[in-house]
């Protein structure tokens, strides 16, 4: 089983991500892990890689072939990433959805339990909500550039949940519903 999760910033992807891999035994990879992983070895700051990649592809084009050659060499995974649904079409594509404000919110909580170090130099909320909002215009102008794709186009994913209101442990279970539901559905 392969399970593409894309999903707004803020959504809970690295979370509920872990927590599907172990409940269904998948490995978990990440893109945003790639890009981070990126801009450290870069010494900047996430954001200023992702405004760098508005312009240079390279850096779109490094993760992408992280995606093919792992899809090309395992078929037992989770990859969380907002456009791996378009190099995996044999995945099960999800997409987590979340109001701006409440991916703030969350986001600057995890700040703030040192969760997220690449992003530990904002200040406020309102800076984070600012960023997430940038971050979204960044990636779907980038995603439409680069490959021509709207990555918040819903019927690009086999399974859409609004996690606005949901608890870690909603989300889990719903998603874990809907995947053993698709997977019933789409038997043979």
């Amino acid at each position: 089983m392969i399970i593409t999760l894309g999903g707004d910033p803020g959504s809970g992807k690295s979370v509920i991500g872990k927590a599907i891999s172990d409940k269904l035994n998948l490995k978990q990879y990440s893109a945003g892990g790639f890009m981070r992983q990126i801009a450290e070895e870069r010494g900047m700051p996430l954001e200023k890689l992702l405004k760098i990649a508005e312009s240079d592809f390279s850096i779109d084009t490094e993760v992408d072939d992280m995606v093919k050659e792992l899809a090309k060499k395992e078929d037992n995974f989770l990859l969380d990433s907002r456009i791996a649904f378009h190099f995996i079409p044999k995945a099960i594509k999800v997409f987590l959805k979340t109001d701006t404000k409440k991916a703030a919110e969350r986001i600057w909580r995890d700040i703030q339990n040192k969760k997220r170090q690449t992003e530990a130099h904002f200040k406020s909320l309102e800076e984070v909500h600012q960023s997430v909002i940038a971050r979204q215009e960044s990636e779907k102008a980038r995603y439409k550039k680069y490959y021509n794709l709207n990555h918040l186009d819903m019927s690009n994913y086999d399974i859409v949940i609004d996690a606005t209101n949901m608890s870690v442990q909603e989300e889990i279970d719903s998603l874990l519903k809907a995947i053993s539901d698709f997977q019933a559905k789409n038997k043979n």
